[in-house]
C-alpha cells in the first residue's frame, strides 16, 4: 500500500484495529479519581501501515480525504514538532514522543499509515482514545516492542494528556485497550478489572451535535472546587474534614456519605451542590450496578434505595423482562437523570431522541461520554428490538447510528 510517489523500502504491511468506546457507567468521575466502567464497541478505527528503511512518518487520513480537508501529514522521528491545534497529525507525533522518552527511539523507525475510522469525531465514543490506541499497538507490533496491553493504554493517555495537553482520564484509552466491559480505578496504580461476558446489545445514536471535552470537562472541575472550597469554610467534625479536599481529584470521594454532608451544604452555592451531589449518587449507583454485571446477587430494595424508583414500579419492570437487563437498566436511566439535572450535560436534542429509544424499548438510554452533544447509548437484549430503537433514535433526530455487541479490544488483524 505505498501511496506515496517514492521508491519505498518496504518491510511489510500491517494492520491494527481499535474500538470505539461506550462510556457506559460513572461517566464524568475518571478526573475525581473515581473508578469508571467503559464498554468496547463493535465501530473500530484501522490503521493500515507499512515500515520502511527511513526516518520519516507519512500519516494520511481516508475520513478527512473523503471530506475534502487536509488529510496528509509527514514529520521525521528525529524531530518531534507539533503543528497547529487541532491538526490531526499531532495524535501521530504524540505517540512517536512518548515512545521516544520511554526509551524506544533506536527501535523504530520510519512508517508510511493509513487511517481510516467508523468512529465519528466528536461523538462521545473516544474516537481520539482509540486512534492513540492503535497508533501505539500499530508502532508495538511494527517494532516487535513487547508492550502489554496496559502499556499499550498507558502510553495513549500519555500522549494525548502530557503531550498534546488534553484534560481527559483514562477512560477511552484502556477502554480501547482492553475491550469488553471493564472497570477501570483511576487513581495509582489504575487497576483494571475484566468484567463477564454479557450478551445485551448497545444501541447508539450520533446526536450529530459536536462538542469537546476539552471545554466542558474544565468547567465542572472548576464548578466542584468552588463548591469543595465553600464547604471547606464551615466548621464540621475532623473525621470529615479529613476526607475532603479543595481539588476534585483530592477528596476521598469513596469514603464520604450524602448523608454526612448534606447538614452542610444548605449555605453553598445550590449548583456547586448539584455538582458535589451528582458526585455521590453516580458512583453509589455504579457499585450498585457493578454488582449486575458480575453476576452477583441483588435485591430491589437495594435498587429503589439508590435510584429513588418504587417497589411498585421496579417489580413491574423485572415481570416484563430479563431481570438483570431490567435492573441494569433502571440504572442507566437514573444516572442519565443525573447527568441532566444535577451536572447539566445534557440538551433538548438529546433528550428528544433518548424518548424516543425509550419508547422503542431500550432497557435503559444515556449520554455516553462529556454531554452537551456527542452520543446516545441504549441497552437492548436482541438485534431486532436494537432495530426498533435505533429506527426512533434516528427518527427523533439522530444523525446516524449503530446495533452492536459488545467489542474486542485492540488487536492486529490477519
Amino acid at each position: 500500500m505505498c501511496f506515496y510517489p517514492v521508491i519505498c523500502g518496504v518491510l511489510f504491511v500491517i494492520e491494527v484495529s481499535s474500538p470505539a468506546r461506550a462510556d457506559f457507567l460513572n461517566t464524568h468521575q475518571d478526573y475525581k479519581g473515581l473508578p469508571v466502567v467503559p464498554a468496547a464497541l463493535n465501530i473500530r478505527l484501522r490503521i493500515k501501515g507499512e515500515v520502511t528503511y527511513g526516518d520519516k512518518v507519512y500519516v494520511r487520513s481516508l475520513n478527512f480525504l473523503r471530506e475534502g480537508l487536509p488529510y496528509e501529514d509527514e514529520f521525521s522521528i528525529k524531530d518531534v514538532f507539533y503543528r497547529e491545534k487541532g491538526w490531526f497529525g499531532n495524535y501521530v507525533r504524540a505517540v512517536v514522543n512518548i515512545l521516544r522518552k520511554k526509551g524506544y527511539e533506536d527501535r523504530i523507525s520510519g512508517v508510511r499509515i493509513e487511517i481510516d475510522s467508523e468512529i465519528p469525531m466528536g461523538g462521545g465514543l473516544g474516537s481520539s482514545g482509540s486512534l492513540e490506541v492503535a497508533l501505539v499497538k500499530f508502532f508495538d507490533a511494527a517494532f516487535n516492542l513487547g508492550l502489554s496491553t496496559r502499556e499499550v493504554a498507558e502510553f495513549s493517555y500519555l500522549a494525548e494528556r502530557d503531550e498534546l495537553g488534553i484534560p481527559c482520564g483514562r477512560l477511552d484509552q484502556y477502554g480501547a485497550a482492553f475491550g469488553g466491559i471493564i472497570k477501570l480505578e483511576t487513581r495509582p496504580p489504575f487497576d483494571v478489572e475484566i468484567l463477564p461476558k454479557r450478551d445485551f446489545l448497545f444501541v447508539i445514536v450520533d446526536s450529530g451535535i459536536k462538542h469537546s471535552t476539552a471545554e466542558i470537562h474544565p468547567k465542572r472541575q472548576q464548578e466542584i472546587d468552588e463548591g469543595l472550597k465553600q464547604l471547606l469554610e464551615q466548621k464540621f467534625p475532623e473525621k470529615l474534614r479529613e476526607k475532603l479536599s479543595s481539588h476534585h481529584y483530592e477528596v476521598k470521594w469513596k469514603q464520604i456519605s450524602e448523608e454526612e454532608l448534606l447538614p452542610y451544604l444548605s449555605t453553598i452555592n445550590e449548583k456547586f451542590v448539584d455538582r458535589i451531589l451528582f458526585t455521590i449518587r453516580m458512583h453509589k449507583s455504579t457499585k450498585l450496578a457493578l454488582k449486575i454485571l458480575r453476576n452477583q446477587p441483588i435485591n430491589v430494595k437495594e435498587v429503589a434505595n439508590v435510584t429513588q424508583i418504587s417497589f411498585e414500579d421496579i417489580g413491574r419492570k423485572m415481570e416484563k423482562n430479563r431481570k438483570d437487563l431490567a435492573l441494569l437498566g433502571l440504572i442507566v436511566n437514573y444516572q442519565h437523570l443525573l447527568l441532566r439535572d444535577l451536572y447539566e450535560v445534557s440538551l433538548p436534542e438529546i433528550e428528544e431522541i433518548r424518548y424516543g429509544m425509550l419508547e422503542a424499548g431500550a432497557y435503559g438510554v444515556k449520554i455516553s461520554g462529556a454531554g452537551l452533544g456527542g452520543s446516545i447509548i441504549g441497552i437492548v437484549d436482541k438485534v431486532d428490538d436494537g432495530e426498533k430503537v435505533l429506527k426512533a433514535g434516528l427518527e427523533r433526530g439522530g444523525v446516524r447510528g449503530w446495533v452492536s455487541t459488545i467489542g474486542e479490544g485492540v488487536k492486529v488483524e490477519g
